[in-house]
């Protein structure tokens, strides 16, 4: 790993905060909330997106392990509003959602 790409993924890590969706929301209604799926490391993704790594960014996205957000997500996401992990990457938002004991998908 170079020295810049680690900078890049400390900055991007200080940068991750949690959300709840009516934080996300706005977002999600300008079309730039990308889900990131539980068992990825959101910096390395959000990386991956920074440095327009393609090879992992289309091995992710054709896998469905990271996807656009989708209305059926919306409409979950009100109705429960769970927390979510987030970081920007212009014009990215990129989230992945807090997994609890008992959630329910």
């Amino acid at each position: 790993m170079t020295a810049q790409r680690e900078e890049l993924k400390v900055k991007l890590n200080s940068e991750t905060g949690k959300l709840g969706w009516n934080e996300l929301e706005r977002h999600y209604a300008r079309g730039v909330v990308v889900k990131v799926m539980p068992g990825l490391d959101l910096i390395e993704v959000a990386t991956c997106f920074a440095n327009d790594e393609k090879e992992p960014v289309e091995r992710w996205l054709t896998s469905g392990e990271v996807e656009r957000a989708q209305e059926q997500d919306a409409r979950r996401w009100a109705d429960q509003n769970p927390t979510f992990w987030a970081v920007v990457v212009a014009p990215w938002v990129l989230i992945q959602e807090v997994e609890t004991p008992d959630a329910v998908h």
